[in-house]
């Protein structure tokens, strides 16, 4: 069985300390570095914005997994791509014209993800599941760090997968909240791709160990 991909959630990291948090990434055995901005408009939080994207890709040596949980995502995403984003995920609640927006991030040659809240289908994506690199399930109500894991999750992430197989596609399927060494492998035997964890990862005693039990797990 593949590994899954990991991608630690900087939101959870220590603000005051962020280049020598972004070298502990790169250190270790992290795929991707997953990015979260929110606008205080399209979930009831404040992140941080393209200036800190762009200090963050300063250090990264590995890829920005950008999600942007923002409203009118089209109107920032070349600002992301310029700041180091090598993927970026718009949620499919934010944009009324997903396709348009889907191909604009693609005309910049990079991964163009679509992220779903809890409470949206995953069906809903079936028309256009080809052309989306990753579909991001929300495991939790996005805003804020350190949630509890939606159990309807696992669900999701077979249904999803049923449609990625049922059309050709080469989709990957990311989880974003909640996720820890408890409910990892079951994700992964479900049908995930990509790991995101955060609070999970900054705050244990050892994060580079607790990114390498999530990759072997």
């Amino acid at each position: 069985m593949n590994k899954p991909f990991i991608a630690p959630s900087v939101l959870a990291a220590d603000f005051a300390n962020i280049q020598s948090e972004v070298e502990m990434l790169n250190e270790s055995v992290a795929d991707w570095i997953h990015v979260d901005i929110m606008d205080g408009r399209f979930v009831p939080n404040i992140s941080f914005g393209i200036p800190v994207a762009e200090a963050i890709n300063r250090h990264a040596k590995k890829p920005l997994d950008v999600h942007l949980m923002i409203e009118q995502p089209e109107n920032y995403v070349d600002q992301f791509y310029k700041a180091g984003a090598a993927s970026i995920t718009v949620h499919y609640e934010a944009c009324p014209h997903l396709h348009r927006n889907i191909q604009q991030i693609k005309e910049l040659g990079i991964k163009a993800g679509v992220a779903l809240n809890p409470h949206t289908n995953v069906q809903l994506l079936e028309d256009i599941i080809s052309e989306i690199d990753i579909v991001l399930i929300m495991s939790v109500n996005p805003g804020f760090g350190g949630q509890k894991f939606i159990e309807n999750t696992y669900k999701k992430v077979k249904q999803l997968k049923e449609i990625i197989i049922d059309a050709g596609a080469d989709t990957l399927i990311e989880i974003d909240g909640g996720v820890n060494e408890g409910n990892a492998r079951k994700l992964i035997n479900s049908g995930a791709d990509v790991l995101v964890a955060g609070s999970f990862v900054f705050k244990s005693e050892d994060p580079k160990g607790t990114i390498l039990d999530l990759k072997n797990v």
